[in-house]
């Protein structure tokens, strides 16, 4: 016969789970069933049947060069989004700045990497754009002018620009605890050694930042692969990229095909998903390493 004790663990568990259901209710309603209805989207035709015709469609010129075109900008943002926000994040820990800096820009980081979308776009534009403040303060002040330069906003290299705006912060965010993480007594054990700085970055620090750095980077793609609002929003219709071809699917119109969308936007998640399972494996691993 269970014990008193036992019996009152097994009243507490529903309760002890109750704080949870409102993230499991949302996740379910907002993230499992749209991914489900995406994925059985996928393989139907437009009369309910099972096909692979949907899959079969992606193959074409225009899908094609939206696919290799979302993966560029993807890699681009990415890599210059790992290199200058590594860059900040290393100068902030070791770089001798005064500690007051760190917490004004965690803030910044934390708020900027979640800075996307309409207003977003709407800032750049702003900013950057053909009739900007900087683009016009520029041209008046020093006669630079951007445009002549060949700059736009509303374009590939304009979008590399805006995204670079919540991939640089999301870098840092992620970079700093594994920078933390690198004690003191490898960097001294190294110059005991005889070891120079830059010897110590090359064969102690980087090799043991290697997944953290990799697997950062993999998940700056995933988040940069599905961004769609700022992309649409800045760039409208006329950038061939997947998310604004995908929306182009399944808005409604006459000429929308929304198989064929559920189809685009099941070819987005398994390539997010190797991303986001790559940066969770070297996670664990660089987690593994710095303790």
């Amino acid at each position: 016969m269970p014990s008193e004790p036992h019996r009152r663990a097994r009243r507490r568990l529903p309760l002890e789970w109750l704080g949870i259901l409102p993230f499991a209710i949302f996740a379910f309603l907002f993230l499992i069933l749209p991914t489900l209805r995406i994925v059985t989207g996928a393989f139907q035709s437009p009369e309910g049947g099972f096909t692979f015709q949907n899959l079969l469609d992606l193959n074409t010129a225009s899908i094609r060069n939206a696919y290799w075109t979302s993966i560029k900008l993807s890699l681009i943002t990415a890599a210059l989004g790992c290199a200058v926000g590594f860059a900040m994040a290393a100068a902030v820990v070791f770089g001798g700045l005064p500690k007051g800096v760190r917490s004004p820009l965690l803030t910044f980081s934390g708020v900027a990497s979640n800075f996307a979308g309409v207003p977003l776009a709407f800032a750049f534009i702003a900013t950057l754009g053909p009739a900007g403040l900087v683009t016009l303060w520029l041209k008046t002040e020093f006669g630079i002018n951007l445009r002549a330069m060949g700059f736009n906003l509303l374009s590939f290299w304009g979008l590399v620009v805006t995204y670079l705006f919540f991939q640089i912060p999301l870098m840092i965010l992620i970079i700093i605890p594994a920078l933390d993480g690198l004690k003191k007594e490898w960097r001294e054990a190294a110059a005991v050694l005889g070891a120079t700085a830059t010897q110590y970055w090359r064969m102690v620090a980087l090799p043991i930042l290697f997944p953290s750095l990799l697997g950062t980077f993999a998940l700056l793609f995933a988040n940069a692969f599905g961004a769609v609002a700022t992309a649409f929003a800045l760039t409208g219709p006329q950038l061939n990229i997947v998310p604004i071809k995908l929306f182009a699917q399944i808005r409604g119109d006459v000429l929308g095909n929304p198989n064929l969308g559920y189809a685009l936007a099941f070819g987005m998640i398994l390539i997010t998903v190797c991303a986001n399972t790559l940066y969770i494996w070297l996670r664990v691993r660089s987690e593994r390493w710095l303790k």
